[in-house]
Protein backbone atom coordinates (compact mmCIF):
# COMPACT_ATOMS: atom_id res chain seq x y z
CA UNK A 1 0.00 0.00 0.00
CA UNK A 2 2.62 2.37 0.56
CA UNK A 3 3.53 1.98 -3.09
CA UNK A 4 0.06 3.23 -3.99
CA UNK A 5 0.41 6.20 -1.50
CA UNK A 6 3.46 7.04 -3.07
CA UNK A 7 2.22 7.10 -6.67
CA UNK A 8 -0.76 9.12 -5.46
CA UNK A 9 0.99 11.86 -4.12
CA UNK A 10 3.09 12.00 -7.03
CA UNK A 11 0.55 12.32 -9.39
CA UNK A 12 -0.80 14.73 -6.91
CA UNK A 13 2.61 16.73 -7.26
CA UNK A 14 2.76 16.22 -11.11
CA UNK A 15 -0.79 18.11 -11.47
CA UNK A 16 0.19 21.09 -9.26
CA UNK A 17 3.46 21.56 -11.63
CA UNK A 18 1.25 21.82 -14.31
CA UNK A 19 -1.59 23.74 -12.86
CA UNK A 20 0.98 26.25 -11.57
CA UNK A 21 2.78 26.17 -15.19
CA UNK A 22 -0.63 26.80 -16.76
CA UNK A 23 -1.15 29.32 -15.05
CA UNK A 24 1.89 30.97 -15.25
CA UNK A 25 1.14 30.79 -19.49
CA UNK A 26 -2.21 32.26 -18.90
CA UNK A 27 -0.65 35.15 -16.75
CA UNK A 28 1.69 35.77 -19.41
CA UNK A 29 -0.87 35.66 -22.39
CA UNK A 30 -2.80 38.73 -20.35
CA UNK A 31 0.91 40.32 -20.14
CA UNK A 32 1.00 40.49 -23.45
CA UNK A 33 -2.58 41.06 -24.85
CA UNK A 34 -3.10 43.76 -22.54
CA UNK A 35 0.27 45.75 -23.95
CA UNK A 36 -0.86 45.01 -27.55
CA UNK A 37 -4.35 46.45 -26.51
CA UNK A 38 -3.18 49.40 -25.50
CA UNK A 39 -0.53 50.13 -27.85
CA UNK A 40 -2.60 49.14 -30.27
CA UNK A 41 -5.30 51.83 -28.79
CA UNK A 42 -2.27 54.21 -28.85
CA UNK A 43 -0.90 54.20 -25.53
CA UNK A 44 2.52 55.24 -25.02
CA UNK A 45 4.75 51.98 -25.21
CA UNK A 46 5.74 52.51 -21.21
CA UNK A 47 2.14 52.82 -19.80
CA UNK A 48 1.13 50.00 -21.64
CA UNK A 49 3.81 47.76 -20.54
CA UNK A 50 3.23 48.89 -16.93
CA UNK A 51 -0.81 48.04 -17.36
CA UNK A 52 0.39 44.83 -19.12
CA UNK A 53 2.61 43.96 -16.11
CA UNK A 54 0.43 44.30 -13.52
CA UNK A 55 -2.69 43.00 -15.62
CA UNK A 56 -0.45 39.59 -15.86
CA UNK A 57 0.67 39.56 -11.75
CA UNK A 58 -2.90 39.83 -10.42
CA UNK A 59 -4.01 36.99 -12.77
CA UNK A 60 -1.01 34.94 -11.82
CA UNK A 61 -1.71 35.89 -8.03
CA UNK A 62 -5.36 35.19 -8.11
CA UNK A 63 -4.71 31.86 -10.04
CA UNK A 64 -2.24 30.33 -8.11
CA UNK A 65 -4.10 31.31 -4.88
CA UNK A 66 -7.42 30.44 -5.93
CA UNK A 67 -6.17 27.12 -8.38
CA UNK A 68 -2.65 25.93 -7.80
CA UNK A 69 -2.45 26.06 -3.86
CA UNK A 70 -6.22 26.43 -3.52
CA UNK A 71 -5.50 29.62 -0.66
CA UNK A 72 -7.13 32.30 0.90
CA UNK A 73 -6.07 35.42 -1.05
CA UNK A 74 -5.14 37.43 1.75
CA UNK A 75 -3.18 41.06 2.14
CA UNK A 76 -0.34 38.83 4.06
CA UNK A 77 -0.25 35.95 1.16
CA UNK A 78 -0.50 38.81 -1.37
CA UNK A 79 2.30 40.69 0.34
CA UNK A 80 4.74 37.49 0.68
CA UNK A 81 3.89 37.56 -3.25
CA UNK A 82 5.14 40.87 -3.91
CA UNK A 83 8.33 39.61 -2.41
CA UNK A 84 8.75 36.75 -4.17
CA UNK A 85 8.17 39.11 -7.37
CA UNK A 86 10.73 41.60 -6.56
CA UNK A 87 13.32 38.36 -5.34
CA UNK A 88 12.28 36.83 -9.11
CA UNK A 89 13.15 40.04 -10.50
CA UNK A 90 16.14 40.55 -8.83
CA UNK A 91 17.44 36.47 -9.90
CA UNK A 92 16.43 37.91 -13.89
CA UNK A 93 18.66 40.65 -13.34
CA UNK A 94 21.38 38.76 -12.13
CA UNK A 95 21.59 35.99 -14.62
CA UNK A 96 21.22 38.72 -17.78
CA UNK A 97 24.52 40.30 -16.54
CA UNK A 98 26.25 37.46 -16.14
CA UNK A 99 25.31 36.32 -19.49
CA UNK A 100 25.76 39.91 -20.78
CA UNK A 101 29.21 39.64 -18.94
CA UNK A 102 30.62 36.50 -19.44
CA UNK A 103 28.82 36.00 -23.42
CA UNK A 104 27.47 39.62 -23.97
CA UNK A 105 24.30 38.07 -24.57
CA UNK A 106 21.55 39.04 -22.13
CA UNK A 107 18.69 37.31 -23.99
CA UNK A 108 20.48 33.86 -22.97
CA UNK A 109 20.82 35.09 -19.42
CA UNK A 110 17.10 36.02 -19.63
CA UNK A 111 16.24 32.54 -21.14
CA UNK A 112 18.48 30.83 -18.44
CA UNK A 113 16.53 32.87 -15.84
CA UNK A 114 13.07 32.00 -16.81
CA UNK A 115 13.35 27.72 -14.59
CA UNK A 116 15.40 29.48 -11.85
CA UNK A 117 12.50 31.70 -11.08
CA UNK A 118 9.67 28.97 -12.33
CA UNK A 119 11.09 26.45 -9.79
CA UNK A 120 11.92 29.36 -7.13
CA UNK A 121 8.35 30.67 -7.85
CA UNK A 122 6.98 27.38 -6.93
CA UNK A 123 8.05 25.96 -4.42
CA UNK A 124 8.15 29.25 -2.39
CA UNK A 125 4.31 29.66 -3.47
CA UNK A 126 3.81 26.11 -1.75
CA UNK A 127 5.56 26.26 1.15
CA UNK A 128 5.79 30.17 2.11
CA UNK A 129 3.20 32.20 -0.01
CA UNK A 130 0.15 30.31 0.08
CA UNK A 131 0.76 27.94 3.13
Amino acid sequence: MRTASALSDLVARSRQVVVFLAGGVLSAAVDIGVLQLLLHAGLHFAGATTAGFLSGLLVNYAWHSRVTFDAAATPASFGRYLCVVLLNYLLTLGCVALAQALLGMPLAGKIASLPLISINSYLLGKYWIFK
